[in-house]
C-alpha cells in the first residue's frame, strides 16, 4: 500500500447523458461524399496517394494513427470506408479516440461542453460512458487489446450506431484498431469502476499489436493525423523495437513512407531537419520524429497542413476508385 492518501472515487456523483448534451450527434457525422466540398490541393498530394496505392497493391501495410478530434469532426464514415476498401490496414488512436467512438456508437452523441461542466465538477462523469470500464476489464480478462475488446462489444451488442464505430468496423473486418492510453488523461479514469490494471494490460496489448504491425512497415505507409504527442511517441518506441530485432536478423526496416496531417505551418525545407534545440518548434514531435529522424536512412516523408474536414475527405476521394485492384486485408 502507498504511504500517501488516495482520493476516494466512490464519493463522486455520476450523471446521465440526458443531463449532459452532445456537441456531436450521429446526425452531425458527415455523409460519405465530397460533393460540394473543395478538394484539398497540395503539390505532393497526388504523389502521396500514389504511394499508398502502391503499398497496398504490393501487400504492404498502411497504418493510420489519429487524434480523437477526427471523430468529433464527423469524419468516421470516411475512415470506415477506407478500412472497408483496404486502404487502412491498421487504425490507431489515443484513449479519447476510443471513448468518443464508444459514445457515438451508443446512439445519442459524444463530446460535451467542457467549459460548462468543469465549473460544476461534472466534466466527464457520465454513467453511460462508465460502461466502457467494464468492457475494458472483460477485454483484459480475455487477453484482448483495448480496441479489439471495445470493437467486439459494440459489434456483438449491436449498439444503436455501431455503423459509425471505427472499433466495430475493425472487429468486423479483422483490421486492428488499437488504443494507446495515457493514464489519467481520459474521462473514464475518473470513474469509480475504472481498473488501472485492466486498462494498462489492455492498452499494453494494443501497443504490442501495433508494434507487430510496424515490424511489417518496410514498403508501407505510416500516417499521423492530428496527433502531436501520442502518435509520434508510440510510433518511435515501436520502430526502435522492431529495428532492434531486424538488426539481429540481418534485416532492415527503413524503406517506407510517412506523412503528417496537421494544422501547424512548417517551412518548405522541413525534410532537412527541425530547428535547433533552443527553438520551441524543436519539440514539435511530428516534425522531428516522423518527418525527419525515422526516415533518414531510406524513407520519405510528406507534410499536409490543412483542415481535417478537407484533407481526409480529399484523401478518400483520391483513393476510393482504386480499391478494386487492392489485395484483401489479412
Amino acid at each position: 500500500m502507498s504511504r500517501y492518501l488516495c482520493f476516494e472515487r466512490e464519493e463522486i456523483e455520476m450523471a446521465s447523458f440526458q443531463k449532459r448534451g452532445h456537441d456531436l450527434t450521429p446526425e452531425n457525422c458527415l455523409p460519405l461524399t465530397t460533393e460540394g466540398q473543395k478538394q484539398y490541393n497540395h503539390p505532393d498530394f497526388s504523389e502521396f496517394v500514389r504511394l499508398i496505392i502502391k503499398a497496398r497493391t504490393e501487400g504492404h501495410p498502411v497504418v493510420f494513427m489519429m487524434g480523437a478530434h477526427l471523430i468529433k469532426l464527423g469524419l468516421s464514415r470516411f475512415l470506415i470506408d477506407l478500412m472497408e476498401k483496404g486502404f487502412i490496414t491498421h487504425l490507431a488512436t489515443n484513449g479519447a479516440g476510443i471513448i468518443h467512438d464508444f459514445e457515438l456508437a451508443l446512439g445519442e452523441g459524444t463530446s460535451e461542453n467542457v467549459a460548462h461542466w468543469i465549473q460544476k465538477g461534472q466534466f466527464g462523469l457520465w454513467k453511460e460512458t462508465s460502461q466502457l470500464n467494464e468492457v475494458i476489464q472483460i477485454a483484459a480478462e480475455r487477453g484482448e487489446g483495448l480496441g479489439e475488446g471495445v470493437g467486439r462489444f459494440i459489434a456483438e451488442q449491436n449498439l444503436p450506431r455501431a455503423d459509425l464505430s471505427l472499433a466495430a468496423a475493425g472487429y468486423r473486418l479483422g483490421i486492428p484498431v488499437t488504443s494507446h492510453v495515457s493514464i489519467g488523461s481520459d474521462i473514464i479514469h475518473s470513474h469509480a469502476n475504472c481498473c488501472g490494471a485492466s486498462l494498462g494490460q489492455a492498452s499494453y496489448t494494443d501497443f504490442l499489436i501495433f508494434t507487430q504491425t510496424i515490424s511489417e512497415l518496410e514498403g508501407g505507409v505510416y500516417l499521423n493525423v492530428g496527433s502531436a504527442v501520442t502518435g509520434p511517441e508510440v510510433y518511435l518506441k515501436s520502430l526502435s523495437m522492431v529495428r532492434n530485432r531486424a538488426r539481429q536478423r540481418g534485416e532492415s526496416i527503413c524503406h517506407f513512407t510517412t506523412a503528417v496531417f496537421d494544422l501547424v505551418s512548417l517551412p518548405k525545407g522541413y525534410r532537412e531537419g527541425p530547428p535547433s534545440k533552443d527553438h520551441p518548434m524543436y519539440y514539435y514531435r511530428p516534425w522531428k520524429t516522423i518527418l525527419v529522424r525515422t526516415v533518414a536512412d531510406g524513407g520519405q516523408s510528406y507534410y499536409f497542413c490543412g483542415d481535417h474536414q478537407r484533407t481526409i475527405p480529399s484523401l478518400w476521394n483520391s483513393l476510393k476508385d482504386s480499391a478494386k485492384s487492392l489485395p484483401k486485408v489479412a
